[in-house]
């Protein structure tokens, strides 16, 4: 965990050579890049009065995609890149919980509510749509039992809703640097 200025500090310049330096590569199928979608998850998250935890969960719940060595979209290649591990591994080395929780389970979110809710999966993007399977579709039974038993599920579910509103490539753009504050806020949470 991160627990001085500087480090704080740190994080913040990596963050920003992340979003502002790399992700540039297009999301998926979509005409939107990385950071536009990172960025318009955030807004999305703000919006809607989130806690800070959960705008920098949201801001930053792919940053699996881009600190694996798969290259851009591996699901057309047919390979899951278990992004939402990596990410919540990484991010947990940084924040609390609340942060790399829900981003491990958004994509069992998406499996969640594509399984409870008979329309959530007509409101997937082409995307998400062809990752579903490589992710193992709807849930069964016992697998909903087991999400709802996760104590951040409620988040994640909040979280992958977030994920299919931002990637409009007419949508807000705010700069990366716009966030500063909620990963600060968020390093500071308890």
């Amino acid at each position: 965990m991160i627990h001085s200025s500087a480090e704080e500090q740190r994080l913040i310049e990596e963050l920003s050579a992340i979003y502002d330096g790399r992700a540039h590569g297009q999301y998926g199928l979509t005409l939107v890049n990385q950071r536009g979608h990172a960025v318009q998850s955030g807004f999305h998250a703000r919006v809607q009065g989130l806690a800070s935890t959960q705008v920098v969960a949201a801001l930053l719940h792919d940053i699996g995609h881009m600190i694996h060595n798969l290259g851009d979209h591996p699901a057309a290649r047919g390979i899951d890149d278990c992004h939402e591990n990596l990410g919540a591994e990484w991010l947990a080395q940084r924040f609390d919980p609340s942060v790399s929780e829900p981003v491990r389970l958004h994509v069992a979110a998406k499996r969640y509510l594509c399984t409870v809710d008979d329309d959530y999966r007509s409101r997937l993007s082409d995307d998400s749509v062809e990752s579903l399977a490589l992710q193992g579709g709807n849930m069964s039974v016992d697998e909903v039992a087991r999400f709802e038993s996760e104590k951040f599920w409620r988040e994640a579910v909040a979280l992958r809703k977030i994920d299919e509103l931002a990637k409009d490539p007419l949508g807000p753009m705010p700069p990366f640097s716009e966030f500063h504050v909620d990963i600060l806020n968020a390093l500071r949470a308890k």
